[in-house]
């Protein structure tokens, strides 16, 4: 059994945390509750996460005194331990401020020396707070039940070799049997050992239990937009499937992920008609440092964060309208109710039926968010969470913690979902040179 001490940014992330740690001892300092206090007046992700902690234990006093100690459903304890001024005795006199860190550090080493029977073990997502916290000679973790190794991620496609029989049957009757181990919607290049020219690009339906074509783009293209690698040709097979519910597409700037979904959005809704509309969100975090309040009324204040979403729309439509004379207009389409663009706060607690649903900048969304999101999806809805993991705004989660990470995996084997990561960038020589070296 082991003794664990929460940091307030753990339980900010995932207000659940409290019953991950199995049959171990839960310590929750008492500053953590008072930090935790300033932030449930908050409207965002984390002020509701503050308010669920401490509904959570409040409820649990019915079982007992949180100083005692309660007992967990997995069979540890837990109990809000007080502070006292003889913990900063032992830290070094560079961390005997009154800070919150140094309190909680000061609590965790003197629980050490007291504790001597059961591993103490300190937790916190604040990196510079373990370096500190390992310097004393506390052992400290990050919160990891969420984390998925980035190099690992699921890709989505993989790569199989097989006889140049196989692929010339394949060409002639347009199925394979699939062999074991593919994932549902995993997309697949199988080659000729002998000569890898001859191949083919597949996708594994579920249904059938056999590897198919991946679908050939119209010649008029999707939206006028036309695939320019492998990749983004899987990427439009599986955002053009009305039966797989959920996509995620991952991949560096400049790769088209946003531009890809848009596109198959824009058809979907305004050309097959069958979607009633296409909404386009994305968190609202700014790059780098931020210019504080703007000006003007609501629209004017999103206009600089949703102006990437404009962008793309933009390009469609002007390309579209010049392969068709009459096509509608980007501020028609949204007169008719056909496009929608907002922030995601706007998303949060409705129920969205049968619509085409983009999350742009996914990887700035912890999994709690991720979750709170795609439970919204109503019938009929199709929802595409696209993101680089590498470009994170967000400082609460990082490329192995992100909700889009969490999501690929979680949902890797699942037959309504599909996973397409790109690599290679088309937004110009320059973008796609910058984007491998620096």
């Amino acid at each position: 059994m082991k003794n664990f001490i929460l940091d307030t940014n753990v339980l900010l992330h995932d207000p659940q945390a409290l019953f991950k740690f199995q049959e171990n001892n839960i310590i929750i300092p008492i500053t953590v509750i008072e930090e935790v206090d300033r932030f449930k007046k908050d409207s965002n992700e984390t002020g509701r996460n503050a308010r669920q902690i401490s509904r959570i234990l409040d409820a649990m006093r019915e079982k007992g005194s949180l100083s005692a100690g309660i007992v967990l459903p997995e069979g540890g304890t837990l109990r809000v331990e007080m502070f006292s001024e003889k913990y900063f005795l032992d830290l070094p006199v560079e961390l005997r401020g009154q800070s919150g860190d140094n309190r909680i550090l000061g609590m965790a080493l003197s629980l050490r020396d007291r504790l001597p029977d059961h591993q103490l073990i300190f937790v916190t997502k604040d990196t510079n707070l373990r370096i500190k916290a390992d310097a004393i000679g506390v052992m400290a973790e990050d919160y990891e039940s969420d984390k998925v190794d980035i190099q690992d991620l699921y890709s989505g496609t993989r790569g199989i070799e097989m006889s140049a029989e196989a692929i010339d049957r394949f060409h002639g009757q347009g199925w394979l049997d699939a062999p074991g181990g593919l994932a549902p919607n995993e997309f697949i290049m199988i080659s000729d050992s002998a000569n890898p020219a001859h191949s083919a690009a597949c996708r594994f339906d579920v249904a059938s239990s056999r590897i198919v074509p991946v679908r050939k783009v119209p010649k008029e293209g999707i939206w006028s937009l036309h695939p320019r690698n492998r990749e983004q040709s899987f990427a439009l097979d599986v955002l053009m499937d009305d039966t797989i519910k959920l996509v995620t597409l991952v991949g560096k700037a400049g790769t088209g992920k946003t531009l890809l979904a848009i596109a198959a959005g824009l058809h979907k809704v305004a050309e097959d008609n069958v979607y009633n509309r296409l909404l386009v969100s994305r968190p609202v975090f700014p790059m780098g440092k931020d210019l504080g309040f703007l000006p003007g009324d609501i629209e004017e204040k999103l206009t600089p964060w949703m102006q990437p979403i404009f962008d793309n729309v933009e390009l469609l439509i002007s390309g579209h309208e010049a392969e068709k004379r009459h096509s509608k207009g980007y501020k028609e389409l949204m007169a008719m109710g056909l496009l929608d663009i907002e922030p995601l706060t706007y998303i949060r607690g409705r129920s969205i039926p049968n619509q085409y649903l983009i999350v742009d900048e996914a990887q700035n969304l912890t999994p709690h968010e991720i979750k709170t999101i795609v439970t919204r999806v109503g019938e009929g809805t199709k929802i595409i969470l696209t993101g680089d993991p590498y470009q994170i705004d967000n400082p609460y989660v990082d490329s192995s913690s992100n909700g889009l990470t969490y999501l690929v995996e979680k949902f890797r084997g699942e037959k309504i979902a599909a996973h397409v990561t790109l690599t290679r960038g088309e937004r110009s020589e320059l973008a796609e040179l910058a984007a491998n070296l620096l």
